[in-house]
C-alpha cells in the first residue's frame, strides 16, 4: 500500500539498454557508445517560436540527465494540424521550427532531418543522439548512503500555465484562486516558467562531471516523485530518497493549496515541462555543486538525502516549501 507523498516499489528494472532517460547502446568500434532519446508533445504556451525552444530543450533534456552535454545531431519530429487555416499555418509553423533549430544551435548542435506529417493534432518533438565513450555517460544507479539530492529547476510550471490559461479564458477555476493571487502574480508566474522551461539543462549536466554525481534524471511528466521513484528504483545499493523540501515558482504553491491539491504539488505529482536534473550527490559535492550553478546564472538547491532503506521515494510530511 502506498501512502501520498510516498512511494516504494521491489521491482529493480534493467540497468542497461533502454535507460531512464535516454538509451545507451555499446558501438563495435572504439569503445564508444550510443545515447538516443526521443520526445514530443503538444504545445502548452500560445508563442510559437518559445514553443519550438521548449520543445528542442525537453528533447536535449533526456542527455543532459545522463551527463552527456554534446550533442551530435537532431532530428525533428512535426505533427501539422489538418484543423488549422492556411493562414495561422504560414504564421506559426516557421516561427517553431526556427525556435527548435536556434535553440539547438545554442546547445552547440544542430537538425539534420526529421519528419513531418499533417494530422489533426498540432505536435513538436524530436530525437538527440549523441556519440561518447563510457566516461562521458553518468550511469543512473549508483546513489550512496549520505548522499544528497539537488534540483536544478524549481517546480510549478504546470501550474503556471494552466492558472494562465485559466485567467485568459475566465474559466471556472480562476475564480477560485482570483481571490489569492492578482492577475499580475499570475502573469509573472507565467512569464518565469515560460523562461525557465525554455532553458537548456547543458550546465547541469557538465557539473555533473567536475561534481562526481552518482546517480541523475530530469523532471519532465510524472512530477518530481514520480520520476525520484523511477530513479530509486534503478539503485544497485538499498536505499530511500527522502525529499524535505519543495522548492516552488512564486505563487504556485498557493494557487494549488487553493484548488485543494488538485494540481497535486504538493504531492511531487504535478507534472512539469522541460524541468530540471535531479541529482544524487555526495554533500561537499552538492554544495559546490549548487554553487557553480548560481555563478553560471543558473539556479540549483539541494532538496533531500539519500538514506539506506528498500529503494522508495518519499515526501517527508514536514516538507519545507520555499518561493523562488
Amino acid at each position: 500500500m502506498h501512502n501520498e507523498g510516498d512511494s516504494c516499489s521491489s521491482l529493480v528494472r534493467p540497468l542497461i539498454g533502454v535507460g531512464l532517460d535516454s538509451c545507451v547502446i555499446p558501438l563495435k568500434y572504439n569503445d564508444l557508445n550510443l545515447i538516443q532519446t526521443t520526445d514530443f508533445f503538444y504545445p502548452l504556451i500560445d508563442d510559437p517560436y518559445t514553443m519550438g525552444r521548449i520543445a528542442c530543450c525537453n528533447v536535449l533534456s533526456d542527455l543532459y540527465a545522463m551527463g552527456v552535454d554534446s550533442c551530435d545531431n537532431m532530428l525533428m519530429l512535426l505533427g501539422v494540424s489538418s484543423l488549422m487555416s492556411e493562414g495561422e499555418s504560414k504564421a506559426a509553423i516557421p516561427l517553431m521550427i526556427k525556435g527548435f533549430s536556434e535553440c539547438a544551435a545554442e546547445a552547440g548542435t544542430s537538425v539534420q532531418g526529421g519528419q513531418t506529417v499533417v494530422n489533426p493534432w498540432l505536435i513538436i518533438g524530436g530525437v538527440a543522439t549523441s556519440v561518447c565513450p563510457k566516461d562521458k555517460i553518468i550511469m543512473p544507479y549508483n546513489a550512496q548512503v549520505g548522499d544528497v539530492l539537488v534540483l536544478t529547476k524549481p517546480l510549478g510550471t504546470q501550474v503556471a500555465v494552466n492558472a494562465y490559461q485559466w485567467k485568459a479564458e475566465n474559466m471556472p477555476r480562476y475564480e477560485k484562486i482570483k481571490s489569492l493571487v492578482t492577475n499580475e502574480q499570475i502573469d509573472e508566474l507565467f512569464e518565469k516558467a515560460t523562461v525557465q522551461m525554455a532553458t537548456l539543462n547543458k550546465t547541469g549536466a557538465t557539473l555533473l562531471h567536475k561534481h562526481d554525481a552518482h546517480a541523475c534524471t530530469d523532471i519532465t511528466g510524472f512530477g518530481l516523485l514520480g520520476h525520484a521513484t523511477n530513479l530509486v528504483e534503478r539503485q544497485q545499493s538499498d536505499v530511500d530518497f527522502i525529499i524535505n523540501t519543495l522548492p516552488c515558482l512564486r505563487n504556485a504553491m498557493v494557487i494549488d493549496t487553493a484548488l485543494d491539491g488538485v494540481m497535486k504539488l504538493r504531492r511531487g505529482l504535478s507534472p512539469e515541462t522541460s524541468g530540471g536534473l535531479l541529482a544524487a550527490l555526495g554533500k561537499d559535492h552538492a554544495d559546490a555543486f549548487v554553487k557553480d550553478m548560481f555563478s553560471r546564472g543558473g539556479w540549483a538547491s539541494v532538496i533531500g538525502v539519500v538514506e539506506s532503506g528498500s529503494r522508495c521515494a518519499r515526501i517527508a510530511e514536514n516538507a519545507h516549501i520555499i518561493d523562488v
